[in-house]
């Protein structure tokens, strides 16, 4: 817990425990305050294991994360719901609080709960709620790894969720891994909670090795259905929807006409509704560091594929935590979306208790076909639906930031210190700039005018921070 300021940020949340530390779609005027999960997330857990067996041994972790600025659990998903109604500019940045999707969605053990049996021959076989092979690398080979405010790959959670940053954990999974001699293995899969339900299945393997120092790590998955929430419900999404709950036609997202509800039920929002994208995701990443002496090298990068879903989702799909997708866009990715993810840092042991780190982070988009989303009064569409502008090609050439399929790019740059000056509690500090351009900026309330309408190209900030931590 610390202060920590933002150039361009929203005010803190009670729900999502980071601030909007890098540049977000709501991020607006200045932040000055409490800076919570700046270094690591804060958490508590219990794991445990006993020998049943000639060495084989039972294994457990459950382990939940929270804000300790305001004692809840972190909840992406209800972070979202509290700005519904606010999903467009110039609203969503006047009066947005900070949010954005995540993995965790509230629940009691929100990061992990799984148990299994392990045995140092034949390895360690668990199920139940446990991190994505994908998340794993990103949280092994980063220099600045859990550092929400300055490390990018941990704060913005998609490319450990393989695209989407919901899929950071799986629910439902069963993961094997072993080692043989210096080379490591492992294999996991999620099984779909049922027939309209985000995620789908999901497979992932990885191969790694450790050689003198040297480590390094291959990931690759598949995940179906996985879900994405870029933004809060619009004020015509939150009428069409109470329209619906009420049992009223609604056009254009008002409410009239006969009493007749827009899917043919009542969509559920037994904890509260979103709005969805859907897609099908392939994902690659290769990553590894190096230690000699007092340094520690970092590099990595991943590949992310995006199509639409073979699967797709209906009005009212069931999502993390117990909450729903009351809009589900299933036609999104007209074309396939491809991104790449790249990153290196470097970590510098100054004495045994004093370490500073550097990394920089990029993300690239190639252009793509953005398929149109639901019309007007409608929950719902499917794969292979038309584009949502004809000429987005040409508005693209004109303006990087015309919409979100053009080519665009994030960069971001951070330094961080930390001080270990008393055993279980250390002193940091760290500053980091970053910025997106073209697609990836598309629709921010920094990219567009009064009226909501795409005018920049660029949009950045930047967010130094101080604080102490506690560990035990």
């Amino acid at each position: 817990m610390g202060l920590s300021y933002n150039q361009h940020g929203n005010p803190l949340s009670s729900y999502i425990g980071p601030l909007n530390y890098i540049v977000e779609k709501a991020s607006n005027g200045s932040y000055f305050g409490a800076g919570p999960n700046q270094f690591s997330t804060s958490f508590l857990g219990l794991r445990g294991k006993q020998e049943i067996g000639d060495q084989l041994y039972a294994v457990f972790n459950l382990q939940t994360l929270f804000n300790p600025h305001s004692g809840t659990s972190l909840n992406g998903l209800g972070g979202i719901g509290l700005n519904n109604g606010l999903g467009a500019s110039p609203q969503l940045g006047n009066l947005a609080n900070a949010y954005g999707d995540s993995s965790k969605a509230g629940q009691l053990f929100n990061n992990v709960a799984y148990f299994g049996v392990s045995s140092p021959t034949y390895g360690t076989f668990t199920m139940g709620r446990q991190s994505a092979l994908t998340s794993d690398l990103v949280g092994n080979y980063d220099a600045l790894s859990g550092a929400n405010a300055w490390s990018l790959i941990t704060y913005e959670g998609a490319s450990g969720g393989g695209g989407v940053t919901e899929d950071r954990i799986f629910d439902n999974s069963y993961e094997y891994r072993v080692n043989i001699g210096p080379v490591r293995l492992a294999a996991e899969a999620q099984l779909r909670n049922g027939g309209n339900s985000a995620t789908g299945n999901a497979f992932e393997g990885d191969i790694g090795f450790d050689y003198q120092g040297f480590s390094m790590y291959f990931v690759g998955g598949k995940i179906y259905d996985a879900a994405s929430v870029g933004t809060t419900l619009t004020t015509a999404q939150v009428n069409a929807l109470t329209s619906n709950q009420a049992g009223l036609a609604t056009v254009g997202g008002v409410a009239g006409g006969t009493p007749v509800a827009g899917p043919g039920y009542a969509i559920p929002c037994s904890l509260g509704c979103a709005s969805a994208v859907i897609s099908d995701n392939t994902v690659f990443q290769v990553a590894g560091k190096y230690t000699i002496g007092q340094w520690k090298l970092y590099a990595g990068y991943e590949h992310i594929q995006f199509a639409n879903p073979n699967n797709p989702l209906q009005p009212g799909a069931f999502a993390e935590g117990g909450y729903n997708f009351a809009f589900v866009n299933n036609n999104n990715y007209l074309t396939n979306r491809n991104q790449h993810v790249f990153w290196a840092g470097v970590k510098y042991a100054v004495t045994p208790t004093f370490d500073v780190a550097a990394s920089y982070y990029g993300i690239r988009q190639e252009f793509y076909t953005v398929g149109a989303g639901p019309a007007a009064g409608t929950f719902s569409n499917v794969p292979g639906g038309p584009a949502a502008n004809a000429t987005q090609a040409a508005a693209c050439a004109t303006l990087g930031t015309a919409s979100p399929g053009c080519r665009g790019a994030l960069d971001m740059f951070a330094l961080a210190v930390d001080w270990r000056f008393a055993r279980h509690v250390d002193f940091y500090a760290g500053v980091a700039y970053s910025q997106k351009t073209g697609g990836l900026a598309s629709g921010f309330v920094l990219a567009t005018n009064n009226t909501g309408t795409n005018v920049n190209n660029r949009v950045s900030t930047y967010d130094p921070g101080i604080g102490l931590r506690y560990q035990f």
